[in-house]
């Protein structure tokens, strides 16, 4: 019997390659179970840094009620407390690997949240994060802080751009890659020319888009390669009564200033489902009422998710 039980091989006797392999099939929920506790083998193998070059929070979402007063949303305490296990257990066996980190848009990380998770992934270079409204200002400064080596964000249109850009434009010297899921206005424009000239690739998809902002990113973005505005609605700014009206197609003048970029990513298209969904909304896409995981798509293959 006894020399039976020691030709059997035991799971904590595995390489731990081979179970690094095995864990990297689980996603994040199934990694924080409580594997790591299982053996020491099993928790060196959950350490491994090939398992967290990302945090994938992109299929959990808060559990939260729309409030007429900011932040505007108020989160269920069960489904915070559900998000702060969740990132003190991956960010503990991450051990400072992550280089990528993606929130669900409809996931309202806090100020203790991004702060807590800005400090244990020093080595960021992308975040996606599509939801600020539990995020104050000191927050989102303390954070872009400790990512010295964040070259990629995707971020919600905001009221107050300067204040984050020029944390970036100080803080990020390797910054190059800018998504905005929501309108961009000249303000947010001008703020990008001023702080991020260096900016080479751009996304504005789904959104409202006046010419006369695009032809200031055309002018002011001299380093800028790539610039999508699919599925936007383009408008043109008169004076009163019309006050404004839906461009049908690029005018040569705009066309003219792209042809310097890599790439100019269009598509004004009455029959396309993206660019009629992006005018039911009116320029501000409701993701919630579409296919899953529609939000993470792009047209440049380096911000699509």
């Amino acid at each position: 019997m006894d020399d039976n039980d020691s030709n059997i091989r035991r799971w904590e006797d595995l390489d731990i390659d081979i179970l690094v392999k095995i864990f990297q099939l689980l996603d994040i929920f199934q990694l924080t179970s409580g594997i790591s506790r299982v053996c020491s083998a099993w928790r060196m193998a959950c350490c491994d840094p090939l398992l967290w070059k990302t945090l994938d929070l992109s299929m959990l979402r808060s559990n939260f009620i729309k409030i007429p007063l900011e932040p505007y949303v108020y989160v269920d305490e069960r489904s915070d407390r559900t998000l702060t296990r969740l990132l003190k257990i991956s960010l503990g066996l991450s051990r400072q690997s992550i280089t990528t980190s993606i929130f669900h848009f409809n996931l309202y990380v806090s100020d203790e949240q991004l702060t807590y998770t800005a400090e244990r992934c020093p080595r960021l270079k992308r975040l996606v994060l599509p939801a600020w409204n539990r995020i104050k200002k000191t927050g989102m400064c303390k954070a872009i802080r400790c990512w010295k080596e964040l070259e990629s964000l995707t971020m919600p249109s905001i009221a107050n751009p300067p204040y984050i850009l020029e944390e970036i434009s100080t803080h990020c010297k390797n910054f190059s890659e800018l998504k905005i899921m929501g309108p961009c206005d000249v303000f947010f424009a001008s703020s990008m020319a001023a702080f991020l000239p260096n900016l080479r690739v751009l996304s504005l998809r789904c959104s409202m888009l006046f010419t006369d902002v695009l032809i200031l990113i055309l002018d002011s973005l001299q380093n800028l390669e790539v610039l999508n505005i699919s599925h936007c609605i383009l408008m043109e700014a008169l004076p009163a009564p019309q006050h404004k009206r839906i461009v049908k197609e690029i005018d040569v003048t705009i066309r003219q200033k792209a042809s310097r970029l890599r790439e100019f990513l269009t598509c004004i298209d009455d029959s396309c489902v993206m660019c009629q969904r992006t005018r039911t909304d009116e320029g501000l896409v409701r993701w919630y009422k579409y296919e899953e995981g529609l939000w993470k798509t792009d047209e440049v293959r380096s911000l699509t998710l």
